[in-house]
C-alpha cells in the first residue's frame, strides 16, 4: 500500500524498478495497476515472486547482507537497514528471543525487502526530506501467522508503534502490519498532526482486501513545507505546587535541565482557599517527557503532573565569538531565512568581563553587540 500510494503520487514505476534492480535478488517482478476500493480509485502495486525460485527464510544478518551487496546509495541503504533492524528488534522483544534469531518469512523475505527498500527509494525519488504520519489505525480481532493465532495489532506491530499516536477505527481486520509499522515509524519525524504545507500531489495506495464500510486505501499527501522557520512539536509539562520551600526551586530547575528540559519557568498563582502557589512549566522534546516527569516527582513535592502537545517555531541560530576591546565574547545570532534578526551576547560572559575589569555591565554589553554587528556585516 505504501508503494502504491507513492506511485500514485508521482513516483515513476520504471524508475522504482530500476533502483530495486540494483539489489542482488532474483525471481521477482513489480507491477502497478489501477483499482477501486470502495468509492476510491487507487494504485495497486504487486510484488510477484516466482514459484520456481528457491527463497529460503532469511535472518536479519542475511537481509542486511543483501542490502550491503546491492548497488544502492548510502542514504537508501542506511534507511532500509534501520527499518529492518527495528523490525527485528520489535519481533525479538515480542517473542522473547534475540534479533539475530528472528526469521523473515514473507517468501524468503524477498517481499519484505522489496517493500521496505522500495518505500525508501520511492520517498527519495519524490524528494521527500520530511515524513509525517497521522494517527495509525490499529484494527482489531485475530490473525493467523507463522507464530500461530495472534491478536491484532500483532505483537511486533504493537512494539513498533510505541510513542506514536494510534486510533481504533472499529474495523476487525489487520490495518497496520509489522512491516508497514516499521517503515512509517522509522522514517516519520512525527505523528498525529498534518504539518503546515502546500499540497502538490495526492496518492492513493490500495490494499488487497475489500473492507466492509471502509475503503482499504492509504493516502499520501506530498507538498512543500509552509514558510515557518524551525517549526516543531514539543511537550509542555506543568505541575502546581503550594507546599515547597522557595530554596528548592533553583536546584529543581537545574535537575530538570539536566533531564532534557528545553526551558523551565515559574508562574505565581492563587490557588484554592486563597493559598499562593507556583505553576512550574517545563518545555521538553516528546521523547524526554518520561525523564523530566520522573525528575519532577523526585525533586519536588508535587503529586501530579500534566502535559500537552504544543507547536513552536524557532529561528535558526548559531554561536559566534566576537572580539571586543574587553576580550572575546560569545554571541548568539538568530536568523530568519538567512537574514540576521537578533544578536544576543552571552550574558554570563558579559557579567564576568564587567566584574573582572570593573566596568559597567551595560557598556560591555553594548560593545559586544557592536562587535557582532560589525562581524556579521
Amino acid at each position: 500500500m505504501i508503494l502504491g500510494a507513492l506511485v500514485d503520487a508521482g513516483v515513476p514505476v520504471d524508475a522504482l524498478r530500476a533502483e530495486l534492480g540494483k539489489l542482488p535478488l532474483d525471481g521477482w517482478t513489480l507491477e502497478a495497476r489501477q483499482v477501486h476500493r470502495g468509492a476510491f480509485r487507487a494504485t495497486k502495486v504487486d510484488v510477484a515472486i516466482g514459484e520456481d525460485v528457491d527463497h529460503p527464510h532469511r535472518s536479519l544478518a542475511d537481509v542486511l547482507d543483501v542490502l550491503e551487496r546491492g548497488d544502492l546509495s548510502e542514504e537508501i541503504r542506511s534507511a532500509a537497514t534501520r527499518i529492518f533492524t527495528r523490525l527485528a528488534d520489535a519481533e525479538a522483544r515480542a517473542h522473547g528471543t534475540t534479533p539475530d534469531t528472528v526469521r523473515f518469512h514473507d517468501v524468503g523475505a524477498v517481499d519484505a525487502i522489496i517493500d521496505v527498500t522500495g518505500a525508501v527509494i520511492g520517498l527519495t525519488l519524490l524528494g521527500a526530506d520530511r515524513i509525517h504520519v497521522s494517527a495509525l489505525p490499529l484494527g482489531s480481532g485475530f490473525v493467523d501467522g507463522p507464530h500461530g493465532r495472534i491478536p491484532i495489532p500483532a505483537p511486533g506491530t504493537a512494539e513498533l508503534l510505541r510513542g506514536f499516536p494510534v486510533v481504533d477505527t472499529g474495523v476487525r481486520a489487520e490495518l497496520v502490519t509489522p512491516t508497514g509499522a516499521a517503515i512509517l515509524t522509522t522514517l516519520a519525524r512525527a505523528g498525529g498532526r498534518l504539518p503546515a504545507m502546500t499540497i502538490t500531489a495526492v496518492g492513493y495506495g490500495a490494499g488487497t482486501r475489500e473492507l466492509q464500510d471502509t475503503p482499504n486505501v492509504l493516502r499520501c499527501l506530498v507538498g512543500d513545507a509552509a514558510e515557518l522557520p524551525g517549526r516543531e512539536t514539543i511537550t509542555q509539562i506543568e505541575a502546581t505546587i503550594d507546599d515547597m520551600s522557595p530554596q528548592l526551586y533553583e536546584p529543581l530547575m537545574e535537575r530538570l535541565f539536566e533531564a532534557g528540559a528545553l526551558d523551565v519557568f515559574l508562574t505565581p498563582v492563587v490557588m484554592k482557599r486563597g493559598r499562593p502557589g507556583i505553576v512550574l512549566t517545563a518545555l521538553v522534546a516528546p521523547d524526554r517527557v518520561a525523564d523530566v516527569t520522573r525528575r519532577l516527582f523526585e525533586e519536588s513535592t508535587t503529586i501530579g503532573v500534566r502535559w500537552s502537545e504544543r507547536q513552536r517555531a524557532r529561528l535558526d541560530r548559531e554561536i559566534v565569538t566576537c572580539a571586543t576591546p574587553y576580550g572575546a565574547i560569545p554571541v548568539k545570532v538568530s536568523r530568519l531565512h538567512g537574514r540576521v534578526v537578533t544578536v544576543t551576547p552571552e550574558f554570563t560572559d558579559v557579567m564576568r568581563i564587567a566584574r573582572d575589569k570593573s566596568l559597567p555591565v551595560r557598556e560591555v554589553l553594548d560593545q559586544a553587540r557592536v562587535a557582532a554587528r560589525r562581524l556579521l556585516g
